[in-house]
């Protein structure tokens, strides 16, 4: 199963979500997004559930990882 990672910490939006768009036309079965901002966190959240992708959230300290199947 082939996971597709995208290291968005430090960006602010919309550049999560562009990144995140570019990573979903590689069509893997597992996508993780990093991201530091809580602004981001929601946007690109909600940007995987559009495109149909279940979003688990877990963080660890500053950083907040996405996990879309």
């Amino acid at each position: 199963m082939e996971t597709i990672k995208v290291d968005a910490r430090g960006l602010s939006c919309p550049q999560p979500v562009l990144l995140t768009m570019e990573a979903l036309k590689q069509d893997a079965a597992r996508y993780e997004i990093l991201v530091d901002d809580h602004t981001a966190q929601q946007n690109v959240t909600r940007y995987l559930q559009k495109a149909g992708k279940t979003v688990t959230v877990s963080e660890s300290g500053d950083s907040v990882t996405l996990s879309a199947e």
